[in-house]
């Protein structure tokens, strides 16, 4: 059910033809209440698309009534008609529904620096077209809108005592978050403030698609939407829904993990006894982030000195002739020396964990990436082709 799963939700995905597949790719998501409450977390990357420019502006009263999304197509330094190409999508939605424009956001995911007048008339046929097919059921064609170089859909349910939280994601590239990943849109029939939302949202992201980081580049359009309805009447205990949205959060990170363009490993690399949860989360992504120890993993290398070589270039506290390194369970690494044989490392699953004991603190954090692979380079070379 994805985000219709929760009480007060109704959505619908079609195709317009903004993908030469001819798979759909405009989703509208409506919150019929009785609350109308929202929140999101943006892209930290300084260069924004047009409907990231518009949503921080929707957002800021707390208020979201709608959320249109299109695929096949980024809107992204395209100037002034992009930016009215946004506008006109949401003056189009809450002309349908009946509601301010002002509390309609707009998501686009797709090709960097292309749109006109076609692209334009697709949209917002799109919005008419979806608007028209609203249904408590629609979540997963929405989800599957939304889908570009994706090869699955993601989608996430959790289910809580009288409330609830759905959620669906796009995301195989670019996956290299400043607050969010991608596009995520989050639901729940829980009774919240704007505030807590906003609240809850950011500490779950901090944890989940924030520590994502497959490729090392930023997007442009990254988005991360949460739409509350209240439709349950329950209002539930602030930590059990921080908990809640944190887990369907994670769900959805790694199954973009999982879906990252061209891997063969799914890594995921837990720095423990850092002095602090920042200087983790630091050493994690400077290993997440490095293309020779990337290499290596797609050619089943069990090279650790990669790993101490990428720590090494971090500001955080650490001796790095007293770190521990293990790969799939076996220490490659004790003391900043050898340690077991590489031998005993089997690097050939695609689940891949790497443990680094930093031996200076208490604080702890896991990083998730992807391996550097052919696949991945011929995938981005061809992009735009």
């Amino acid at each position: 059910m994805s985000v219709t799963a929760p009480q007060g939700f109704e959505a619908a995905g079609v195709a317009v033809g903004l993908k030469s597949t001819g798979k759909p790719d405009v989703a509208v998501i409506v919150n019929r209440g009785p609350l109308k409450t929202g929140a999101a977390v943006f892209t930290s990357n300084r260069a924004k698309a047009n409907p990231i420019l518009w949503s921080e502006q929707v957002i800021r009263d707390g208020v979201v009534e709608a959320i249109v999304l299109n695929s096949g197509g980024a809107n992204c330094f395209t100037g002034s008609f992009g930016f009215q190409t946004t506008h006109q999508t949401a003056e189009r939605a809450a002309e349908l529904l009946g509601v301010g424009a002002g509390d309609i956001l707009v998501c686009s995911t797709g090709l960097i620096g292309t749109g006109d007048q076609v692209f334009r008339d697709k949209v917002l046929a799109g919005v008419e077209q979806g608007i028209a097919r609203l249904n408590p059921e629609g979540g997963p064609d929405a989800a599957n809108a939304i889908m570009t170089t994706d090869s699955v859909q993601k989608t996430a349910t959790y289910q809580a005592d009288g409330w609830s939280i759905g959620g669906m994601a796009k995301g195989a590239g670019m996956l290299a978050p400043g607050l969010a990943t991608m596009l995520v849109v989050l639901t729940t029939d829980a009774v919240l403030t704007s505030s807590e939302a906003d609240a809850h949202l950011r500490a779950a992201t901090r944890v989940s698609f924030d520590r994502l980081d497959s490729d090392g580049c930023m997007s442009t359009n990254d988005q991360v939407t949460l739409m509350v309805s209240g439709a349950s009447g329950v209002t539930p205990d602030a930590a059990a829904f921080r908990a809640g949205l944190t887990a369907i959060c994670s769900d959805l990170a790694r199954q973009l993990q999982g879906d990252a363009e061209g891997a063969s490993h799914d890594i995921s690399i837990q720095v423990m006894h850092a002095a602090s949860e920042e200087e983790a989360v630091e050493v994690g992504r400077s290993v997440a982030r490095n293309n020779l120890f990337k290499a290596a993993i797609f050619g089943n290398d069990p090279n650790w000195g990669r790993v101490l070589a990428a720590i090494g270039t971090t500001t955080a506290l650490f001796d790095p002739y007293d770190v521990d390194v293990e790969m799939n369970g076996v220490r490659v690494c004790s003391s900043g020396g050898p340690d077991r044989p590489r031998e005993e490392v089997d690097l050939t699953p695609r689940a891949t964990s790497i443990v680094i004991d930093l031996k200076v603190g208490d604080a702890s954090a896991t990083i998730l990436t992807n391996d550097l692979t052919h696949d991945y380079v011929h995938e981005n070379s061809a992009y735009a082709s």
